[in-house]
């Protein structure tokens, strides 16, 4: 049974959401602000956090990156209703894997959820190899030269759906499909933001050999110079 932690300070909503999730078969636990959020992960193991962004004591903000600096895996799903594009990308600067804006239907955030804990049926070799780039797709690890990178969960899966098709061009909408697992409009900017940061911790630049932004299109990951 899968852990999920609330972090969610209106009382009506965190009761909506943990009342759903546990009909759905998971066990749900609610902290009700930042502090408490942060006491919670620390003496319990959680599969997965709903945090929300505006938060008594101490921001979801604040809550994600310091949750980030222990564990890069764990998947982050902010609640929010802050809807701008640079609200977005502050969140998945932080470490936010994705995020649902209020109001919200449950089904949606259970779909979201379920993303998350999801298993490929048909994953690819264990090693995959892009030049002097590893993925150890068994370990979820990633090298260069020899040297391990550390991505979050969703910088790991982009990564691995690029190598996995290079040479190939990956158009925005697959990826959002395929990575995200992502089927209705949705805002495909956020792949730039992740792109982004998987090339600043490869400390490779835009355009380089690993990594190619197709104008307008999407990205193509390739040996070729």
């Amino acid at each position: 049974m899968q852990h999920i932690l609330i972090v969610e300070d209106h009382e009506g909503v965190s009761s909506f959401i943990k009342e759903g999730l546990t009909e759905e078969g998971f066990s749900a636990e609610i902290a009700k602000d930042g502090y408490q959020a942060l006491d919670f992960y620390k003496k319990n193991t959680y599969d997965l956090i709903l945090l929300d962004w505006s938060l008594p004591k101490m921001s979801g903000l604040e809550v994600c990156r310091e949750i980030r600096k222990q564990n890069e895996q764990i998947p982050i799903l902010f609640l929010t209703a802050k809807d701008t594009l640079q609200d977005t990308i502050n969140g998945l600067r932080a470490g936010a894997n994705d995020y649902i804006k209020k109001p919200f239907s449950f089904e949606e955030l259970l779909e979201r959820i379920k993303v998350h804990f999801r298993n490929p049926t048909d994953e690819p070799t264990a090693l995959l190899q892009l030049k002097e780039l590893t993925i150890n797709t068994d370990t979820y690890q990633v090298f260069v030269e020899n040297e391990e990178v550390l991505l979050t969960r969703r910088e790991f899966d982009l990564l691995k759906y690029l190598v996995i098709n290079k040479e190939k061009v990956c158009t925005r909408e697959h990826i959002i499909r395929d990575v995200w697992n992502i089927h209705f409009e949705y805002d495909t900017g956020v792949i730039d933001v992740f792109m982004n940061a998987i090339r600043k911790k490869l400390g490779i630049k835009a355009n380089s050999h690993f990594i190619k932004t197709i104008r307008g299109v999407g990205y193509m990951a390739t040996e070729k110079s």
